[in-house]
């Protein structure tokens, strides 16, 4: 149902670009996006996958990203992308910047479950030490003024972290209400 073009190779791809390449596929896999390794934006569709793709209502659609979500039976083919003959790319960095960032943000609440995560170590550690300095100073040691300074201001910023990535939680259920994706594509019906 789905064919997708994908490169065998980025030899005609700076060592930047390749490097870039290859950390956004692999982070985008982190983040639990099922996506493509090396394929651009060129694929051929059946028309049951094209119909299924229409399901998606949102207006700012991850291609790459959403295809492979529709589901079916898929496909490769390797082909391979040659020198330019003449021209430069009209692909700088800022725009694949963004167009990393638009394929994060499109498909995963995962970097706001991360803040999440690092405002509650945050807070943890902080009450840790705060504990510890309290049992210092019960057993007599002497705690110096800005132990106790740094420690209280890295557990106040545990909290704003931590209540900024629950915050953030509901914006992201809010986010993920809003694309109105379907919650699943029926491939065949069968009448008895």
């Amino acid at each position: 149902d789905v064919v997708y073009g994908v490169r065998s190779s980025r030899k005609t791809d700076s060592a930047f670009k390749r490097i870039t390449a290859q950390g956004f596929y692999k982070f985008m896999k982190l983040l639990g996006v099922d996506i493509v390794y090396n394929h651009a934006d060129y694929r051929l569709m059946s028309k049951r996958a094209l119909d299924a793709l229409e399901e998606f209502t949102e207006a700012n659609l991850f291609l790459r990203g959403i295809v492979p979500l529709v589901g079916f039976k898929w496909d490769i083919v390797e082909y391979e992308r040659h020198e330019r003959f003449a021209g430069k790319s009209k692909y700088p960095l800022k725009k694949m910047l963004a167009f990393a960032f638009d394929g994060i943000t499109s498909f995963s609440v995962r970097p706001i479950r991360l803040i999440t995560g690092c405002g509650f170590l945050i807070f943890l550690a902080s009450l840790i030490s705060l504990v510890v300095l309290l049992i210092m100073k019960l057993a007599g040691q002497t705690v110096q003024g800005w132990t106790t300074l740094m420690a209280s201001i890295w557990l106040i910023g545990g909290i704003q972290l931590l209540s900024l990535g629950v915050i953030g939680e509901y914006i992201g259920k809010i986010y993920k209400e809003t694309k109105r994706r379907p919650h699943y594509i029926i491939e065949t019906i069968t009448l008895h």
